[in-house]
């Protein structure tokens, strides 16, 4: 019984600050259209008309208000006529007996009132007059306080959107300490695994380990072991280091905070650090987790270099900061922090000292066993006929990164529907291969004929001393085709090596130079043509002398510092004779490969000659032809699995 008198419960609609700002602005619309005399609205006239309704007698009185508008009355007898009758005004309402019928704006009131007692005196008329002041007081407290109503309600509407925490430049004013991570829920956001990262077998062997501390830490510390604080990747870029970390928060099923070094840096004193304490502070909250900061160089660069102002230094204060928080949280926490740079020597000491980042994993350039399996993972959703073989691919991508062998994927899915075909074939990703590495080809590029000829003998020129050389990279293609910035290009398929002895590196400088020979040869006089050639071989010739101490009369020396501590040196590491010296041996070793390639032309040339009249005539030559013409390489030898190409461009 008693839940049948029970009444219904109403909900009530929730209260909204916005309706105050309408209920206002309503109110002031209201009170300035009902503040009139009247409700209806006397129609607009002229003071030309207003004298000829005057002079026909037909004005009882008129009313001039404020000294600018004069209302006009009509008599009882004027307002039966059919003229006043069909000017009646545009209000909703008629005029009532004691309105107004007519108004209009006067210019000078002294002359309105002469026309007016002179019309009266002319007709003999009793026409009323009457001058009078009316003040709308609502409309203007309303004009007055207007301004402050809307300072007080832009100030309250920023307030709200400050107060709030939501999204906006607004919201930050509050916000700014804290920490701009974005949080990957380890259900729904993450969903790389180590399955979607090819290649790298020994640094995802390295971070399945951390995988396995977050899932059993109690596997390793019932050991009496302490899980590691983090681990930073280094490497390339591309190479798959934000990948690699995103793998680890996929597999182990935790929640990843992902930011750049750069989130930390602001313009206020302060906000780095604190935003860093917020991160950490999260982080703990929600362990087992994952912190990944990538790039961490921006914050993470040594301190004292470079600081010569002597002030305090924001960055600084932010990488304070972070050793504490990283040297402060217990060892039980379950926070791990994943780190990558591509810049490792530039970072502080105390970042990369064990109990931090207690691990450094390489991240390096894929082999070409490695460049295959990424071909696998990337060409999974592309269309490809059966021309396509990724161990062909692979050796044809020599230091491509997994962000260069994607981008050649696209590339030549992009030249396939380009091409209007229905699958993407071997040539579309040679081609595309050729895009990246040389650019865009300038089909419409205007070249004389001297120009193509002095080409064409500049590439055939690295194509012959390079066939003829036992150390020197087998040559794959060559081609007189402009692409980007270089007129023409010679693709080698040199070995993987990971030492390289002198006459390796000399006979690499020689074919290097092997163009500008040809042009002296040839034409007796040299062009701009050889200038990468000659950037290439002088960085060469100087890692030879100054590096890696092959120089007899320099001796075994270098005056390399792989910490980067010199790099804001003032002083040379060497006298002004030593590096008089060192600037002749550079000079002697690319003078007598300069002289050495022109005997191997010399000797060669009525092949040279057949050489680059056949580029002249195909623009693209491969290897086959160069066998035909000079026979087999008299150093030739089995290519391994491990070879691949390079291009030299002029």
């Amino acid at each position: 019984m008693a839940d049948e008198n029970k009444k219904p419960e109403v909900k009530k609609p929730k209260f909204n600050a916005y309706w105050i700002y309408i209920g206002i602005f309503l109110l002031f619309i209201g009170i300035q259209f009902f503040s009139g005399s009247s409700w209806s609205q006397p129609k607009k006239t002229s003071q030309t008309q207003f004298e000829t309704y005057l002079a026909a007698g037909d004005i009882e009185e008129i009313k001039i208000i404020n000294r600018r508008t004069v209302k006009v009355f009509l008599t009882e007898e004027a307002k039966t006529k059919e003229v006043h009758n069909k000017n009646r005004g545009n209000s909703f309402l008629a005029p009532g007996p004691n309105d107004a019928t007519y108004e209009f704006e006067i210019g000078d009131l002294q002359n309105f009132e002469n026309n007016f007692k002179q019309i009266i005196k002319d007709n003999d008329l009793s026409t009323g007059y009457d001058n009078n002041t009316e003040e709308n007081i609502f409309g203007d407290i309303l004009l007055t306080l207007l301004p402050f109503v809307v300072i007080i309600g832009i100030w309250i509407f920023i307030m709200r959107r400050m107060s709030a925490g939501g999204g906006g430049p607004a919201s930050q004013i509050f916000n700014i300490g804290k920490s701009k991570a974005k949080l990957f829920d380890e259900k729904t956001d993450i969903k790389t695994s180590f399955k979607d990262v090819a290649g790298l077998e020994g640094a995802k062997e390295e971070v399945q380990e951390i995988v396995d501390f977050l899932k059993n830490p109690s596997k390793y510390t019932a050991l009496g072991g302490k899980i590691p604080k983090g681990a930073i990747l280094v490497g390339p870029p591309g190479t798959g280091k934000t990948l690699l970390a995103r793998a680890v928060a996929g597999e182990a099923k935790v929640p990843f905070f992902s930011l750049s070094g750069s989130d930390f840096v602001e313009m206020f004193v302060g906000v780095g650090a604190s935003r860093v304490r917020d991160l950490f502070k999260q982080a703990k909250e929600k362990a087992p987790s994952i912190i990944f900061i990538d790039e961490i160089d921006a914050i993470g660069r040594a301190r004292g270099r470079n600081n010569f102002s002597g002030g305090n230094d924001e960055r600084e204060n932010t990488l304070n900061q972070l050793l504490a928080e990283m040297d402060g949280f217990g060892t039980d926490s379950n926070v791990i922090v994943v780190a990558a740079t591509n810049r490792a020597d530039i970072l502080d000491k105390a970042l990369m000292r064990a109990g931090r980042f207690d691990r450094q994993i390489y991240v390096d350039l894929p082999d070409v066993r490695e460049r295959k399996e990424i071909f696998e993972v990337h060409l999974r959703p592309i269309k490809k006929d059966n021309t396509v073989d990724t161990d062909f691919l692979s050796k044809q991508t020599p230091g491509f990164s997994g962000a260069d062998i994607a981008n050649v994927c696209n590339e030549a899915a992009l030249i396939a529907a380009r091409k209007e075909k229905k699958a993407v074939g071997k040539q579309d990703f040679l081609d595309a291969v050729d895009r990246i590495v040389g650019g865009l080809e300038k089909k419409n590029k205007i070249i004389s004929p001297d120009e193509k000829k002095a080409i064409a003998f500049h590439e055939a020129g690295h194509a012959t001393v390079s066939w003829m050389l036992k150390h020197a990279p087998p040559l794959v293609k060559v081609t007189i085709v402009p692409r980007g910035q270089s007129l023409g290009a010679a693709w080698y398929l040199p070995e993987e090596r990971l030492i390289v002895r002198p006459d390796q590196m000399l006979d690499d400088i020689c074919s290097s130079m092997g163009g500008r020979a040809a042009e002296k040869v040839i034409f007796n006089e040299i062009s701009t043509g050889a200038l990468s050639d000659l950037e290439k071989v002088t960085k060469q010739a100087r890692a030879m002398v100054t590096i890696y101490g092959m120089n007899d009369k320099i001796g075994n020396l270098t005056f390399y510092d792989s910490s980067g501590e010199s790099e804001f040196n003032f002083n040379k590491p060497y006298s002004e004779k030593t590096a008089e010296l060192i600037d002749k041996e550079i000079s002697n070793i690319i003078e007598f490969q300069y002289k050495r390639a022109i005997d191997i032309l010399e000797k060669h040339k009525d092949k040279l000659i057949i050489l680059a009249n056949e580029l002249l005539d195909k623009e693209v030559i491969f290897k086959e032809t160069l066998e035909r013409i000079f026979g087999k390489r008299p150093f030739e030898k089995d290519t391994p699995q491990s070879e691949e190409s390079k291009v030299a461009t002029s």
